[in-house]
């Protein structure tokens, strides 16, 4: 019963590490639950403490994908329009037009905003920009957890034979 749990787990890992880059698949979240499948083994290789600290880098990371991309758009010189619409983007891509919606509509509701308060359109673009490089920015706190947790699931498979 154990090699399909350990199975099961690795394909989680590996799915997980793709969901940092797909966004209709929350990659931290199915790492971690790998790591909590391996804790149905005859020796669970995990502790209490470490799956808590674990479960909190996993609601972190998934949490800042949603907000980086806002903090881009304003350190990029985002205007207070520039961030509202960058959040109004966020939550109508991913209302209406997911997976690619949490990637376009965070970069072109900060193009809008920055337009709609008299912006030119240079500086909207960067505002824009800003946005996109949160979005990347948070995809890859996301793949450092997942290959972290992955790295802690190889290691605790290898010590378990």
């Amino acid at each position: 019963m154990d090699i399909v749990i350990y199975l099961f787990s690795g394909l989680l890992m590996i799915i997980g590490i793709l969901g940092c880059f797909l966004p209709i698949i929350p990659g931290p979240p199915l790492s971690y639950v790998g790591l909590l499948l391996l804790q149905l083994t005859d020796q669970a290789p995990f502790t209490n403490k470490f799956l808590l600290i674990w479960a909190g880098v996993t609601i972190v990371a998934q949490g800042l994908d949603y907000v980086v991309p806002t903090y881009g758009t304003k350190k990029y010189g985002g205007s207070r329009a520039g961030v509202s619409g960058s959040v109004v983007g966020l939550i109508l891509g991913v209302l209406f037009f997911p997976p690619l919606g949490i990637i376009i509509g965070p970069m072109l509701g900060a193009f809008v905003g920055e337009l709609m308060v008299g912006r030119e359109r240079k500086e909207a673009m960067r505002s824009a920009w800003g946005s996109f490089i949160g979005f990347l920015f948070g995809t890859l706190i996301k793949l450092i957890a997942s290959l972290m947790m992955t790295y802690y699931f190889v290691k605790a498979v290898i010590d378990l034979f």
